[in-house]
């Protein structure tokens, strides 16, 4: 009977346990369930605040500039719209057409989702008036947008928003490539070959370019596919006309004085600004010719070095050989550049490309030569490298301004020998008598090598005489060879 009771008195505490735990969930549910009617009816009503969908546009009266072509001209903005409460996300797509088309063939963006603008560039806006609509320029177009959301509920459902319209007046857009062409360029009317200009990067119907221009005649053309349509002087030199027709006047702009100009020219305002400035007319120079090192070869022609600190200056230093020779600005196949030709030995002038003259200067004797030129006052030195020697092994030892001049080959000028007496002692060849000891120099590279030490650098290699007596020494500035053979 003890376990009995036991028993019960169990299984009254478990009834009892669960009629307690049922009474606290009644409890809670009822004391919870306002809270959470609260906050359901709270996001039922956040929903519905969002609204009807709905378009605007950032202007409703446009008139595109191509100045402004990489601006913003237009933003179409919309509401989110609502999807009632489902919680299904929305897409849209953005309609634009002409005003009494009721958008039977808009044009159609699709937006995607959390999308909620579109914004269009003046560039972007006037291209499609043009091309899309077929819009005159410097009319007015009244345009019309709508934007269209699609709610993927089940089944999905679609909101098209009351239709807006803004007006736009579109420009006849210039050229977006301009090609300067010309006989003051080496390719003259050549088409193919006109030289392009450059866009400004803020104004693209602003074009610009720098560099060597010769004697004569130019215009710009759009294309290098054809003459027109192009840009040729108006009322003056600093004014453009836009020519399209063979029957309207062909005046061209003139350069009569080979240099390097600055040239800015405004489609817009059809505005030309030339400038020369202050350098050389060419940045390069070649020379070609039977005395030159690469003969007549004209695409291989020999280029001189242009001075660093005096961008007019070109100089070439090595062997000429006997022959004629000149000085084509450029390496182009067909002769018709411009070239700097002979005037006298000491003077030379601007031959125009296609011109008859072919005046040229003449190498007597081949040698080891400078020839330098000045484009600031057309001036021409020539001069044939001599060769002199000094050294503790020489006679005259280490005074420069006597230094012993070696006797140049009577047909090769590269060639120059000593015969004399010696000593032990050292010795190297200068090119002059100069006492600054700046000079250039030819020193060792081995007992039958040398090189062109370059005045003021630090090397100092120098030969070694170990006995007395006659010596011929003979040294090739050509081949940069050297003998030195005891008598």
């Amino acid at each position: 009977m003890k376990n009995q009771n036991r028993i019960i008195s169990s299984s009254r505490r478990g009834n009892l346990l669960n009629v307690g735990f049922n009474l606290v969930f009644l409890i809670l549910v009822v004391f919870t369930a306002p809270f959470i009617s609260s906050c359901v009816d709270e996001e039922e009503t956040d929903i519905a605040l969002a609204g009807e969908l709905a378009l605007s546009a950032s202007s409703a009266d446009l008139v595109l500039q191509q100045i402004n072509s990489a601006s913003t001209a237009l933003t179409l903005s919309w509401t989110t719209g609502t999807n009632n409460g489902t919680g299904a996300s929305i897409s849209y797509k953005l309609e634009i057409d002409r005003q009494g088309n009721n958008f039977a063939d808009p044009l159609t963006f699709d937006m995607g989702k959390a999308v909620y603008e579109k914004s269009f560039t003046v560039s972007e806006l006037n291209a499609t008036l043009l091309n899309s609509f077929n819009v005159a320029t410097g009319t007015v177009a009244v345009l019309e947008s709508r934007v269209i959301a699609t709610i993927y509920d089940t089944p999905a459902k679609t909101d098209v928003s009351d239709a807006i319209t803004f007006n736009v007046t579109p420009f006849e857009p210039v050229t977006t490539t301009l090609y300067l062409l010309g006989t003051v360029l080496p390719t003259g009317w050549e088409t193919g070959s006109a030289l392009a200009m450059t866009p400004d990067a803020e104004n693209p119907t602003i074009f610009s370019f720098r560099g060597a221009l010769g004697v004569g005649e130019f215009k710009f053309i759009t294309t290098q596919a054809s003459l027109l349509p192009s840009y040729q002087r108006g009322v003056d030199d600093n004014h453009l006309v836009y020519r399209t027709d063979e029957s309207q006047p062909d005046n061209k702009f003139s350069i009569t004085e080979a240099a390097v100009y600055n040239i800015v020219v405004s489609l817009l305002d059809l505005t030309i600004e030339v400038v020369k400035l202050d350098l050389p007319a060419y940045e390069h120079i070649y020379m070609v010719g039977g005395a030159a090192p690469n003969g007549w070869d004209i695409s291989n022609a020999t280029e001189l070095i242009q001075d660093p600190d005096n961008p007019s200056v070109f100089t070439y230093m090595g062997v000429m050989n006997v022959g004629e020779f000149k000085f084509p600005v450029n390496r182009n196949s067909d002769w018709g550049q411009d070239m700097f030709m002979r005037l006298t030995d000491s003077t030379m002038y601007l031959h125009h490309g296609g011109d008859p003259d072919d005046s040229k200067w003449t190498i007597e004797k081949k040698g080891h030569y400078i020839i330098t030129l000045n484009l600031s006052d057309n001036t021409i030195s020539m001069k044939r490298t001599k060769l002199f020697m000094v050294g503790s092994a020489t006679p005259i030892g280490w005074t420069i301004t006597d230094a012993i001049e070696l006797v140049e080959d009577a047909t090769d000028g590269c060639i120059f020998t000593y015969t004399g007496p010696m000593v032990a002692g050292e010795f190297k060849f200068p090119v002059n008598r100069n006492s600054d000891w700046g000079q250039d120099m030819y020193m060792r590279t081995s007992d039958t090598e040398m090189y062109r030490h370059v005045g003021g650098a630090a090397d100092d290699n120098k030969w070694n005489i170990t006995a007395d007596g006659d010596y011929v020494i003979i040294a090739n500035v050509e081949t940069l060879g050297i003998s030195i053979q005891k008598q």
